[in-house]
């Protein structure tokens, strides 16, 4: 691992002096935040991305200074819809991409939405669940074949991991009062989890996958928090932190915040990363202490066996058969 990187390292940083001329990368949600500035970054170095929105008119308007930095580095963007909501809009993509046909170095699966009131995708998932995970697990596994040999899958989590384990027994809270957090939590293990699994399932023909915590930073993600609720949550975030004798945790910017994805993408050992949760441009320790705050990953989001049924569970609810294959 290459020690000179760290929380503040940016994404141009991660890939000062890599050219790369010739290679191909899928991102989802890059109209804005940590997804845009990760397709900004490799765009810049030459790469060739394909980028996704929900809304793509408004993709293609953000999308000026993506192109901007392709044309100065020889790069090239694509953009195409994609509503992980709905998983007509999944198959939608998928086909689009399969009938193309080009190979993808990296994938990386950067949409999501967090704390949103309660509501359901499309096809009736929890929407948290839905679009962090489900949404994503559907459309990479679709997309799978289009993975070039030794190509990595980057799946962004997040430290809100370490609210909660997910459910297999009530995924969508038809059981249960539903609590914003909670759902946020136990999708971001959803995510970290399917990292393991498809690690597990891929990396014999030299795929690897990992899961990625950005870093804390103001992005489109806070939208359906208040001003207040967002300071309440700064604080509660700085109160744990210190009661747990824990440095304060800084706020990135989006260079510093693309960072983990492009390393995890581009730079990494593929066979360190791989099946294995990152912050900060490293491998994170395993921390089970209660803190939510607090820094590395839990035990239960690399849990092999969690990820194994997980992923069982997860074809069931979405009708899929033989997705290994």
């Amino acid at each position: 691992m290459n020690s000179k990187f760290g929380s503040g390292t940016s994404a141009d940083e991660v890939l000062a002096g890599v050219d790369l001329k010739g290679r191909r990368f899928f991102i989802t949600g890059a109209s804005s935040g940590i997804g845009f500035e990760t397709a900004r970054a490799l765009l810049a170095h030459g790469a060739r991305v394909v980028a996704t929105g929900t809304d793509l008119a408004r993709l293609e308007a953000a999308a000026a200074p993506l192109r901007e930095a392709a044309a100065q580095a020889g790069g090239g963007l694509e953009c195409i819809a994609l509503n992980l909501a709905s998983l007509h809009s999944v198959r939608k993509c998928a086909e689009q991409l399969l009938e193309d046909g080009r190979p993808f170095n990296a994938v990386i699966a950067n949409a999501g939405v967090m704390a949103t009131p309660f509501g359901r995708t499309a096809d009736g998932f929890e929407l948290q669940f839905g679009i962090n995970y489900l949404g994503h697990f559907a459309l990479i596994n679709r997309i799978a074949p289009l993975l070039a040999d030794e190509g990595r899958l980057v799946l962004l989590s997040s430290q809100a991991h370490r609210i909660a384990d997910v459910d297999l027994d009530d995924p969508n809270f038809e059981q249960q009062a539903y609590d914003p957090w909670l759902a946020y939590g136990r999708s971001k293990t959803a995510v970290a989890l399917f990292a393991v699994e498809f690690d597990q399932r891929h990396r014999h023909p030299g795929i690897r996958a990992a899961s990625v915590m950005p870093g804390n930073s103001f992005t489109a993600l806070t939208r359906h928090l208040s001003q207040e609720s967002l300071q309440g949550l700064l604080d509660n975030v700085r109160q744990a932190r210190a009661a747990a004798g824990l440095a304060p945790a800084e706020l990135k910017d989006m260079p510093q915040a693309a960072a983990t994805s492009v390393w995890a993408a581009v730079v990494a050992d593929k066979d360190d990363i791989g099946g294995r949760y990152l912050e900060d441009c490293a491998v994170a320790a395993i921390d089970d202490t209660p803190n939510p705050f607090a820094d590395g990953v839990k035990s239960y989001a690399l849990d092999a066996g969690k990820a194994r049924q997980l992923w069982v569970k997860s074809e069931e609810m979405l009708g899929m058969k033989g997705s290994d294959s």
